[in-house]
């Protein structure tokens, strides 16, 4: 089959352009013929709240061949990727979706081509985290111009539905990222971190943004004792400043350990090699990355109750949900967690790891993709 995938890819970094790049990967192992298209422009520099949206001399990240076609904000553009992807004569297309922002472009390709290939996408949010204005127009525009629809988690899907209530969808949860590497030892990770070697190490990891909680965290950090310590690792959208002041006021302070910085792949090893589990305290969520990049190194994850989040984190086999986004229930439940005999979760996780490969991820897409009817008879 002749597959081509319109996301962002290399040079471009973050969660979305690594997931692209994993299914690039296996799609074409599985003997498809596999073409990347991506972004001339992401973000206009001025929308983009982190450091910068491209790979850096700092990363590892392999440098997957696309075509650079699609400038986010030029429409003029949106009719010559189309075009590009035209020329490859694709028996499929693959769009990603997980901010409205993108609706009108990736939306526009998409509709130019659903009259001559099958166009699914695969839908990491439909609603999004932080509401705007144009989140609904865009939304409905976008996914009006798709045949079929991968969804990352139930909450995902049932989004999706609110919007086109007979869409056809596979609901599929992230598969486990395998590029980071292997599991380090633990305790020259914690002294490569500059880390404490006898305690409790909680790791919160990724983006910082409002949603994800951290303030709670922090504050439920400020209830545990002196045998635990706190790791705070990605780069934050917007100011850190709120979080620092929590951080300041606490009485735990010296104990946590922040790495305000986006963490490259080479890097992504030792921090949850050097962690004990990994807590998502999220206020709001779809589905998270991070589940899969824990689960990759088989280290528990604690998160609240949110979106899809416990559909793989299962209560006393892959780790623990906290049934309420609360400092307080966030403290007792990493408590509760450390109470008892942990040493199964990592074996739990052992056995869900093929379920959850990107080689199984991308044979379903696919016998998905084939059940959809030809453009010609829809």
């Amino acid at each position: 089959m002749r597959i081509a995938i319109l996301s962002t890819f290399y040079p471009f970094r973050g969660g979305i352009a690594q997931y692209g790049n994993a299914l690039f990967t296996a799609l074409e192992q599985l003997g498809h013929n596999v073409k990347a298209f991506t972004f001339t422009r992401q973000y206009p520099n001025f929308l983009f709240p982190g450091s910068t949206q491209y790979v850096t001399d700092k990363d590892t990240t392999e440098q997957l061949q696309s075509e650079e076609v699609l400038d986010s904000i030029n429409p003029i553009t949106y009719y010559t990727t189309a075009k590009s992807i035209e020329k490859f004569a694709p028996d499929l297309v693959i769009t990603q979706y997980w901010m409205s922002f993108f609706g009108p472009s990736l939306g526009t390709v998409a509709k130019l081509l659903k009259d001559k290939y099958k166009v699914i996408s695969i839908l990491h949010n439909v609603i999004p985290h932080e509401s705007r204005v144009i989140d609904k127009p865009f939304t409905s525009y976008f996914l009006k111009q798709h045949h079929g629809f991968i969804t990352m988690s139930a909450s995902v899907d049932q989004d999706l539905k609110a919007f086109i209530p007979n869409a056809s969808s596979l609901e599929r949860p992230h598969p486990l990222y395998n590029h980071f590497g292997a599991i380090a030892d633990k305790e020259a990770s914690r002294k490569e971190l500059g880390l404490q070697e006898d305690k409790k190490t909680l790791l919160f990891f990724g983006f910082i943004r409002e949603y994800k909680g951290i303030d709670l965290l922090i504050q439920a950090f400020d209830e545990l004792d002196d045998s635990y310590q706190l790791v705070i690792a990605g780069e934050v959208y917007g100011s850190f400043d709120v979080y620092q002041q929590l951080i300041d006021q606490n009485k735990n302070k010296d104990r946590i350990h922040c790495f305000n910085q986006y963490i490259s792949d080479q890097e992504v090893s030792t921090y949850f090699s050097a962690a004990d589990v990994c807590v998502l305290p999220y206020k709001s969520a779809t589905q998270s990355g991070v589940t899969a990049v824990a689960l990759h190194f088989e280290l528990p994850i604690i998160a609240t109750d949110v979106g899809g989040l416990k559909e793989l984190v299962i209560p006393g086999k892959t780790g623990e949900i906290i049934y309420k986004a609360e400092s307080k229930l966030i403290a007792k439940t990493i408590i509760e967690y450390f109470d008892k005999d942990t040493s199964e979760y990592s074996s739990n996780i052992k056995a869900l790891k093929q379920e959850m490969s990107w080689d199984n991820f991308a044979k379903k897409l696919v016998n998905f993709s084939n059940t959809l009817p030809t453009p010609e008879v829809l």
